[in-house]
């Protein structure tokens, strides 16, 4: 069974993006902790914003990877991205169109917050997951 996906009709729709993600029966949660540009030697791995975002979905997969899980398993994620504008929003929402192999991401309850800055120094983007796991 997968995470079931509501989208009230009171509520606006987005591709990619879902109002109410709701964990299948049985499953417990698992917490993501925020993933970016750095590889595991601790490295930024990616300057431009789109490659740093698709650097951190990168390593979101390797997490789920690490809990038997896929991006269907995911129920919330929230976006901090540097600097966030109207335009920043529509480089981000391209580039995680695009993010799985040129397929989009699976829609999940989600937030995108704008930051002035993240851990390090030219860190762009960050983001953190729920998953549903056995």
């Amino acid at each position: 069974m997968s995470v079931e996906h509501v989208n009230p009709d009171t509520l606006f729709k987005l591709p990619g993006f879902g109002q109410i993600s709701i964990p299948p029966a049985g499953k417990r949660l698992a917490f993501v902790a925020g993933q970016t540009a750095l590889d595991a030697g601790f490295q930024i791995q990616a300057e431009g914003f789109a490659e740093q975002v698709q650097h951190a979905v990168d390593n979101v997969i390797h997490a789920l990877d690490a809990l038997n899980a896929t991006p269907d398993d995911v129920v919330h994620m929230t976006f901090y991205i540097v600097g966030l504008s109207d335009e920043r929003f529509q480089q981000f929402a391209q580039a995680w169109a695009t993010s799985l192999g040129g397929q989009p991401f699976p829609s999940c309850a989600s937030a995108v917050i704008g930051v002035e800055r993240l851990a390090l120094s030219g860190l762009l983007v960050e983001m953190s997951a729920v998953v549903a796991i056995d």
